[in-house]
């Protein structure tokens, strides 16, 4: 047995899945091969709008080579239902049907429209190149603002419009307060759609086993548990006779929180040939088939009195749902509704959702989902407020700051926190900044008209994480739930299996569900093995997404914990010759109390629970444990960073200086592993801010289809970023956690714009559309000054 230290939560256990990865071991599911295993190819649409006439596959299939070749008609009576949609945000959604391959119109470049089986990747891909498809062009519409007009033309003909839904929250009077207030400050807001450029792209592997009817699907995905229910729905094979085995999945933002044409596509034509089916996307098809995030208009207001204490918020916000809806499509803006107030009080609330169908890719989750949208508004809404109030942006927040709290506590927008101290993050930041110092140099570069001026941009935010609970999921009409489940086995040696529902893709959950169990067993980290990501290995779970696994897995896995010392403790209890009440448990160790010598270790009691010679009457051999949570709240990490910026005013170049990060997101597990979360997602954030935009031009073709032209961060672009955190623990949970995996992305992108406009705040710059590059940050500057008009606000 490994030696075991005092404590491990909140220290830097090293990751135990690092040795694999960095050694090259891990398996991810392109390194698979099966015998007899075909490639698949899919032919996709160029057009992002066109009726399709017909499809010839004959030429395709006369090369040496192919085995088969379908058009979407071709393949229409193999679905059981279209592929699933599982967020129906309102009753009366439009949610059009969306098959594997499209079979009567192209709604996206990109669209499948029919696929072709090979013996070979190279082969498919010539094959792909020879199927004949007959379109009919015709007009798309890539503009929501156009989309809702009166002759815009339909995406789907058949619901004869473009607005998907219209969902609205309100709590208070706002049209009340609007009209009594004597500040109210209106801005209008454009966040641009943005590609997922995971390390990994995706691909997927399915093994038929056709006498017993049984499939294995090994798929890049972060969701096997809710891929096999869907694939069961629309393929109709039972549950029973699915394993979706996600491996090591190389990185995912969401793009993998998905359920694919390819994995249906992929099950139907093992399931119809009989031999494993593969297909493996390109870089080139990321852009394409991947679904994309982001794509807002939004319209933000405050209502304040004189000083700029806020009294209401309301937003109106249209959202860009591309061609079809997928997975949680619709609810993905959602997730940030609730989150229109930020940190910050008031009386009354109300936000408007409208989801718009275009002819684009279709969007869905992306890193922070919602929520870092919803932040932005408010925070680049408060810093106009706080120009209108003659206000300083630091005063502005802490005039507007919720006060410290440990109960829960009501928010505007209807949540019940659990905790909060956003002054104590604010504090940290501005002196790990060196605020004063700053203004100062700031002061001094304007003085002599520097061509690089300095900003500084705030962006003090609220997250909503830790997907569940069940019940109000359902209220919110999204067809799953919000629980997860962990079972934890002590071996007779003592040695530990820990499985979990959860589905890691780079958290770092085999390290820090690890650290939770070593302490409530008393065992080493190195000592437990921890088992996920296969539905039929782990059974139950719901996956990994939204900042959620910790929140509620983790909890899971600590009450899993909780019942195996139970078990264990009426086992001590027993051999001691004592009741359970006269024993202490410490550190993987039962003593009687007053008498610490007569003891019994968790791995002498794991031997006898094996070998069950001498067990207490009526309890059952050998030590399992399950437990499934349900959290009766969500949990909301807060935080404040500052970004420093200098900006090249005869360029319009940005260089980010130095970012600062204050975080609070509960009981810390493993601080190495929040700092490496927080500063990935300050990183995703600075490129959203300055560099990266997928562009449609008029026709629906997409303009930013690679690297070369659709840019993402480099090392030389990751600035000083200073990481700090203060720790409230959450109240909804025993454990006190939060969750990580997106503060990051979601604080950045107002602090480093909001720093931008300071930079240049003297030349009377209040706003500069997103990403600013170089030309659109030069033109924002020569309008400041009296030149030529266009380019800088969006």
């Amino acid at each position: 047995m490994a030696q075991v230290k005092d404590r491990y939560v909140g220290t830097e256990v090293p990751r135990k899945e690092d040795p694999e990865l960095i050694t090259g071991q891990g398996r991810y599911t392109d390194d698979m091969t099966l015998p007899g295993m075909l490639w698949m190819g899919v032919v996709r649409s160029p057009f992002a709008h066109a009726r399709i006439k017909s499809v010839d596959v004959s030429k395709a299939l006369e090369i040496k080579g192919v085995v088969a070749a379908f058009s979407g008609k071709d393949l229409a009576k193999d679905w059981a239902a279209p592929l699933l949609m599982a967020w129906a945000v309102t009753e009366d959604i439009k949610n059009p049907p969306h098959w594997p391959l499209a079979q009567d119109k192209a709604r996206y470049q990109g669209d499948g429209v029919a696929v072709v089986l090979a013996e070979s990747r190279a082969v498919a891909e010539d094959a792909v190149e020879a199927v004949e498809v007959d379109y009919e062009p015709l007009d798309p519409v890539i503009d929501m603002e156009v989309a809702l007009g009166k002759d815009a033309p339909l995406v789907h003909d058949e619901i004869g419009t473009n607005k998907s839904y219209t969902w609205t929250l309100t709590n208070g009077d706002p049209d009340k307060v609007f009209a009594e207030a004597p500040v109210v400050v209106k801005q209008r807001y454009v966040i641009q759609r943005q590609i997922a450029n995971a390390i990994e792209p995706r691909a997927v592997l399915v093994q038929p086993s056709p006498a017993a009817g049984e499939f294995t699907m090994w798929s890049s995905t972060q969701i096997p548990h809710i891929v096999r229910v869907a694939m069961t729905i629309a393929t109709g094979i039972p549950e029973s006779k699915l394993r979706i085995i996600a491996p090591q999945v190389g990185g995912g933002f969401g793009s993998k929180l998905q359920v694919y044409p390819e994995e249906a596509l992929c099950l139907t034509l093992a399931k119809r040939t009989g031999r494993p089916v593969k297909w493996v996307e390109t870089r080139s098809e990321n852009y394409l088939a991947t679904h994309h995030g982001r794509d807002q208009i939004q319209e933000m207001e405050f209502a304040a009195d004189k000083e700029g204490k806020i009294r209401g918020y309301r937003a109106r916000i249209l959202v860009n749902m591309g061609g079809y809806l997928m997975i949680i499509t619709p609810g993905t803006p959602l997730l940030g509704a609730f989150l229109y107030c930020g940190p910050y009080g008031g009386e009354a609330y109300h936000v408007e959702f409208n989801g718009v169908f275009t002819n684009t890719v279709p969007t869905d989750a992306y890193r922070g989902a919602g929520r870092p949208e919803a932040t932005y508004a408010v925070e680049r809404t408060i810093e106009a407020l706080a120009r209108k109030v003659g206000k300083d942006p630091v005063e502005i927040r802490r005039l507007n700051f919720l006060p410290a709290f440990t109960e829960p506590t009501p928010s505007p927008g209807g949540l019940n926190l659990d905790s909060g101290d956003y002054d104590a993050t604010l504090d940290k930041a501005l002196q790990l900044v060196g605020y004063d110092d700053l203004r100062k140099e700031q002061q001094v570069r304007r003085e002599q008209d520097d061509v690089k001026q300095l900003g500084i941009g705030f962006s003090t935010y609220l997250e909503m994480c830790g997907l569940a609970p069940s019940r109000v999921l359902s209220a919110l009409r999204y067809a799953a739930g919000g629980w997860d489940a962990a079972t934890i086995r002590l071996l007779p040696t003592g040695k530990v299996v820990l499985v979990v529902g959860t589905t890691p893709h780079g958290q770092s959950h085999v390290t820090t569900f690890a650290q939770i169990v070593a302490d409530d067993l008393g065992v080493s980290p190195d000592d437990i093995e921890v088992l996920y990501g296969d539905t039929q290995l782990a059974p139950l779970g719901m996956d990994t997404y939204g900042s959620r696994s910790l929140a509620v897995g983790g909890v899971a896995v600590h009450r899993a914990a909780q019942k195996v010392v139970a078990k264990i403790k009426k086992i001590a209890a027993h051999e001691l010759e004592v009741s359970e009440e006269d024993l202490e448990y410490e550190r993987g160790r039962f003593s009687v109390k007053g008498a610490p010598d007569k003891a019994k270790a968790v791995g002498e009691l794991a031997f006898s629970a094996w070998t069950a010679h001498n067990l207490p009457d009526g309890l059952e051999p050998g030590i399992e444990e399950t437990a499934v949570y349900d959290a009766e709240n969500f949990v909301f990490p807060y935080g404040a960073h500052i970004c420093v910026v200098e900006v090249d005013t005869e360029t319009g170049k940005v260089d980010v200086l130095k970012y600062v990060a204050v975080d609070d997101v509960g009981t810390i597990i493993n601080p190495q592993i929040v700092d490496g979360q927080v500063m990935g997602g300050v990183i995703q954030g600075i490129a959203e801010a300055i560099f990266e935009e997928a562009i449609y031009d008029e026709n629906g073709q997409l303009l930013t289809s690679t690297m070369t032209n659709y840019e993402v961060p480099a090392a030389p672009d990751v600035p000083e970023v200073i990481i700090g955190r203060s720790e409230t623990p959450s109240t909804t949970n025993e454990l006190g956690v939060k969750g990580v995996g997106e503060t990051g992305t979601i604080a950045s992108p107002p602090a480093v714009v909001n720093a931008v406009i300071d930079a240049l705040s003297h030349l009377g710059v209040t706003d500069i559309g997103r990403p600013m590059s170089p030309e659109r940050v030069w033109r924002t500057i020569r309008e400041a000054k009296g030149g030529a008009k266009g380019g800088g606000k969006r």
